[in-house]
């Protein structure tokens, strides 16, 4: 039993922790990175008591917080996980810890405010991922917009102000639609309880309009096709670290969106228009899995591959409507459910030890441009052993985290769609293509010049976060269970809200509220 209000610490330890660089920083004090790093070690090792702790036979929400916030509008401050929100809290933890190891020599201009943004960021978006009060969610969601739009604008490329106005913008947009669904279902509940609204009986006109309001907040977070624009432009302009958190955990949140929001409050509207989101789904995964392969620039060549990566995420989880009209049993859409929900924690892996990769390089030659290396493994034989297994791992080798969660989808296409698999399946092959293709250009062949003849391979730092990343794909790829095992009854608990209509006095309904 955990007698402390684990959550909360979780939430509020890195945000303290960033606030306390902030003013170490503005007292003169010489090296504040240590303390960064402790801050964000406590925050992953405490966040692994929610995994030791938690009881995968059960649905209900775990670790639950609760507390009146704003009581005339029944506000509360309410947290709380299931299977389908720790895994991502703890993503996010250990991702920050290595973004704190790869800026420690990299930053040299305002360090304490470059590790208390990163710190900061991570209580949001541990709040977001653990908030069952929308206003609390909603205030989380926007909250952690600030933070990256600083890192961005203050440590980006020379077109950050441009990228960094075009992300806030993009997400902030989307947001306000989000905000205008939450009061609406407040004024219909009378409460701002995520599980309250999960049990709301909707028209489907209502719902229709929510699921659309939805959309736009999420699939801008995604980002799904065709409102992907932002994320290319980010990625270039952002510094490695703020790369890493973008791909690894913030498109994550439009996926865990969809299935804390969209799919348990709106079934019956994700069910009609489950054909738009597998449809976007598929574009992404073969239209934008081509864009890839002919990009120039090493990061922007990652992030349309999560792109890609990503559609793999949403197709797994809206093929569950089909699946479940077709065989009529949860079991094909418990596995597309659970492969998309493996593909964000693997894809988190993945993505973020690639544009690490390509901070380790452009620290030395400052250039991103594949033309600019070529030979790289003859000077820096141990960082070229870590790329090559990253990009086999973003191609889907088995043995592989890659290769577990688009394994699932794809037979869970099968099942639904022989079309949906064999378009779906095309992203292994473009996915090998870019992958090997990138690699070939810069890490075999001959030295192609001064620049890489020049190149020291990774020193300690750096290979103890990249030796971390390759040690989790390895161990999810060979033993995924560890991961699935604790998603399996919050997806069924999932699945029991959307095989039931909620549009006003349908019969079933009173089966709504026995999932949490």
């Amino acid at each position: 039993m955990i007698d402390f209000p684990l959550l909360s610490v979780l939430v509020w330890l890195p945000i303290l922790g960033g606030a306390i660089l902030l003013v170490m920083e503005a007292l003169g004090f010489p090296d504040i990175r240590p303390t960064a790093l402790v801050v964000a070690l406590a925050t992953f090792l405490l966040s692994m008591l929610l995994y030791t702790h938690f009881d995968i036979s059960t649905a209900a929400m775990q670790f639950q917080e609760l507390a009146p916030w704003i009581e005339a509008f029944s506000v509360n401050y309410h947290l709380g996980v299931d299977g389908i929100s720790m895994p991502l809290i703890i993503l996010t933890t250990f991702t920050t810890v290595l973004v704190v190891l790869a800026g420690w020599e990299v930053i040299k201009n305002k360090i304490g405010q470059y590790m208390a943004a990163f710190l900061i960021m991570e209580g949001l978006m541990n709040g977001v991922f653990a908030s069952l009060d929308a206003v609390l969610f909603y205030v989380f969601w926007e909250a952690m917009l600030v933070p990256m739009f600083l890192i961005i604008g203050i440590w980006g490329g020379p077109r950050r102000v441009y990228a960094t106005i075009k992300f806030f913008l993009y997400t902030f947009l989307g947001s306000v639609l989000m905000l205008v669904a939450l009061i609406y279902m407040h004024l219909q509940s009378g409460a701002f309880g995520i599980l309250d609204f999960h049990r709301l009986p909707l028209g489907m006109t209502e719902q229709i309009l929510i699921f659309l309001a939805f959309l736009m907040a999420f699939a801008v977070k995604v980002p799904m096709w065709p409102v992907h624009t932002w994320l290319p432009d980010a990625h270039v302009e952002a510094p490695t670290g703020g790369s890493v958190i973008l791909a690894a955990i913030m498109l994550k949140i439009g996926g865990y969106g969809f299935l804390r929001f969209s799919l348990p409050i709106t079934p019956d509207a994700s069910h009609a228009l489950d054909w738009l989101i597998i449809l976007m789904s598929l574009v992404a995964v073969v239209y934008i899995g081509f864009v890839a392969l002919v990009q120039e620039d090493m990061k922007k060549l990652i992030a349309y591959s999560s792109i890609a990566h990503m559609g793999f995420v949403t197709l797994g989880i809206f093929l569950v409507f089909t699946l479940l009209d077709n065989t009529g049993s949860t079991g094909g859409a418990a596995l597309g459910m659970e492969g998309g929900m493996v593909q964000m924690i693997s894809h988190g892996f993945i993505s973020g030890a690639l544009f690490l990769c390509v901070g380790v390089l452009y620290d030395r030659l400052h250039s991103r441009q594949i033309s600019d290396y070529g030979g790289v493994v003859n000077t820096m034989p141990v960082f070229a052993a870590f790329m090559v297994l990253f990009a086999l791992a973003n191609s889907g080798l088995p043995g592989t985290s890659g290769f577990v969660g688009e394994f699932m989808v794809i037979i869970a296409s099968f099942k639904a769609n022989f079309w949906f698999a064999a378009l779906a399946a095309t992203i292994m092959i473009l996915g090998a293509a870019y992958s090997l293709w990138l690699v070939k250009r810069v890490i075999f062949g001959e030295i192609a010049n001064d620049g890489v003849r020049q190149l020291e391979d990774i020193n300690r730092r750096e290979f103890v976060v990249l030796a971390s990343l390759a040690f989790v794909v390895l161990l999810f790829g060979l033993w995924p269970a560890p991961l699935v095992e604790v998603m399996h009854a919050s997806v069924d608990n999932l699945l029991a809200h959307v095989s039931v209509s909620k549009l006003p006095h349908e019969a079933g309904m009173a089966l709504l509220g026995n999932g949490n």
